[in-house]
């Protein structure tokens, strides 16, 4: 199950997606994302929904790792799913289309309740596009690029954007080295799936213990690593591909733009 999430991974190919400028990327899906809380409707979601299915398309990323990509964060929906359909209450007038004891489920909690849900499924799937489609080492060009602005009042662009790369990068590494430390465990007679809640959080134990001093062994030989290269952060850093915008970019552009008016329009028309 572990090595079903796709988080932080990059799938190396050529297609139109793959090919825009990482900054551009960034920065359209940023606006992707406010466009999904601009809209307050379904239509303006459905509308969402079809354009990062038809990017994702462009891209040549199967549909399949969507659902992978969804895996982790099932939890999350269904207790975001369930507070809203609980605690939304409809008006004086309208009455429980359910009603047990002291739950009582209205229409608007319903309608609200499926809407987030839809929001934050489309959002994941959304911003999971952007390493996908993005090598890590490109990302970290990116975010320096966008944020040199800031180092006019002396913040470190570089150290955060190479941090945050960095823990993009370790996250599958992580996610196989705890698969491979459960696997050991089970070899060994250890019973991790059974029992109950308190017995089953026991039994992590033996799994974060190595996995922590796996993630510092990892972390001391990246240090090493970088020493060894005379690594001094990004002062007088050169870099083998240039960032550079295209036509595709710009299209790109309009296109993100155009589906931000659409769902500004139908806030207003519904």
């Amino acid at each position: 199950m572990l090595k079903d999430i796709t988080l932080g991974q990059y799938f190396p190919g050529n297609s139109v997606i793959h090919r825009m400028d990482s900054r551009c990327k960034i920065v359209l899906n940023i606006l992707f994302v406010a466009t999904l809380f601009i809209g307050r409707s379904f239509y303006a979601l459905a509308v969402c929904a079809a354009f990062i299915l038809f990017v994702y398309l462009l891209s040549g990323i199967k549909y399949r790792l969507i659902l992978k990509s969804l895996r982790p964060i099932i939890p999350l929906i269904l207790f975001t799913g369930l507070l809203n359909l609980f605690f939304i209450k409809g008006t004086a007038e309208q009455l429980p289309i359910f009603e047990w004891h002291f739950i009582r489920i209205y229409e608007e909690g319903v309608s609200t309740s499926i809407f987030m849900v839809l929001r934050i499924i489309s959002l994941i799937i959304g911003m999971s596009l952007l390493t996908y489609t993005t090598s890590p080492i490109t990302l970290t060009d990116a975010i320096e690029s966008l944020l040199y602005p800031l180092k006019k009042l002396r913040f470190p662009s570089h150290e955060l954007a190479m941090m945050m790369t960095i823990a993009l990068r370790y996250i599958p590494i992580l996610i196989e080295e705890t698969d491979r430390i459960m696997s050991a465990q089970k070899a060994r007679g250890a019973t991790l799936d059974s029992g109950g809640l308190l017995k089953r959080a026991k039994a992590l134990i033996p799994i974060m213990i190595p996995l922590f001093v796996s993630a510092f062994k990892h972390a001391n030989e990246l240090a090493t690593a970088m020493e060894c290269r005379c690594y001094t952060g990004g002062e007088g850093r050169t870099r083998l591909r240039q960032l550079k915008t295209s036509y595709i970019d710009y299209v790109a552009s309009f296109f993100v733009l155009c589906l931000l008016g659409a769902s500004i329009a139908i806030n207003v028309l519904t």
